[in-house]
Formats: structure tokens, sequence, C-alpha cells
């Protein structure tokens, strides 16, 4: 019983540790408007980059992986490395849905980026290979972010031996992730539909 409670304690401390948003304290220091309030409405590293440039979106960037790294390397001390997933879910939980900042944050790419690296160093290296394949073909950020997602997922569920823990796990996350761009889904097929002939 102990266990499960430290366990549980771990987890709400990963997503409240989430839960700062990185990019929003930034424009804050900077006396700039919500980023939220702008272009895409999200509080993540590519809408830091449309609103400031990309010194200040390579640092929310670097704040984001660095504090996945922590929380990766915390977990697979503490943790069961079939268990980990699910810390990774916290973590992306928080990014997304940020008690601290009405429940509106970002993504969660960035951060399951960092949290992957210690977890599947190949895994990540690859999916930020794909990330930058993906864009320099399609040029729209949110699909390079979903294929470096679906590689991450894949990454996790192999360094963690298939095990049915971790790939429930590595999947919810991916889905959340996935979740999260709705809006972008929905746009781009709404384009799409439009510029149909047919």
């Amino acid at each position: 019983m102990q266990g499960i409670m430290t366990k549980a304690a771990l987890l709400t401390a990963v997503y409240l540790a989430g839960s700062v948003n990185f990019s929003l304290l930034l424009f804050r220091i900077l006396r700039r408007d919500d980023p939220r309030n702008h272009f895409s409405g999200n509080a993540g590293t590519t809408n830091v980059y449309r609103q400031v440039g990309l010194f200040w979106a390579a640092v929310i960037l670097f704040l984001d992986v660095g504090r996945a790294l922590i929380v990766s390397q915390v977990s697979l001390s503490l943790f069961e490395l079939k268990y980990v997933p699910w810390v990774g879910l916290a973590l992306i939980l928080g990014n997304r849905f940020p008690c601290f900042h009405q429940f509106r944050g970002g993504k969660g790419v960035a951060s399951y980026l960092g949290f992957s690296i210690l977890i599947s160093p190949i895994a990540a290296a690859l999916s930020a290979l794909m990330w930058l394949g993906v864009y320099g073909i399609v040029r729209i950020a949110f699909i390079a972010s979903i294929f470096m997602v679906a590689v991450l997922m894949l990454g996790t569920i192999v360094a963690c031996g298939y095990q049915t823990e971790a790939v429930a796990g590595a999947t919810a996350t991916a889905l959340l992730i996935l979740y999260s761009h709705k809006q972008n889904i929905a746009v781009l097929f709404g384009r799409r539909i439009s510029s149909d002939p047919l």
C-alpha cells in the first residue's frame, strides 16, 4: 500500500511539474500578451517561434526537454521499466492541461521527446530526423510532430520489451498528443475538402 501511495504521489508531482508552462512565464517576463491569444492559440514552442522568434523558441524547447529529461531519470530510478511510460503520460497531461494556467497549455511534443531520450535514445534521434524530414516535405509543423510522436511511441514500446503496461502507457500518451492536435487536423481536413474539385 505504501508503494502505491508513493507512486501516486510521484505521478501527482510529475503532473504538477508539467503544469508549469515555460512559454507563458516567458511571455510575462517579456511583457508580451498571452501566446494563447494569437496564431494557433497554443502555448508551445512553435507558437513561441511565430511570436518572438527562433531564440526564445529554442529557450522554451531547451527548458521543456530538460525538465522531461529530469523526470525521466527520476522515473527510471523509482519505477519498473514497464510503468515508466505512465510517468510520461502524467508529464504530458500537465503540459496539456496545466492546473496553474487555466488548463490550457501546450501539446506536449517537446516534453515527450525529452522524456524519451533516456528510455530510447535511438528512437529519440530518429524521431528528430523524422520531424525534420516530414517538415521539409510538407512544411506543416503539426504533421511533422505527429510522425515524431509515432516514432517515440514505437521506440518506447520496443525499449520496454513490449510489456503490456508499457504498450498501454505509450499508446495513451501518443493518443493524448494526437487528440491535442484535433483542431489542426480538422482545419487541414477542411482545407483539403474545400480544394477538392469533386
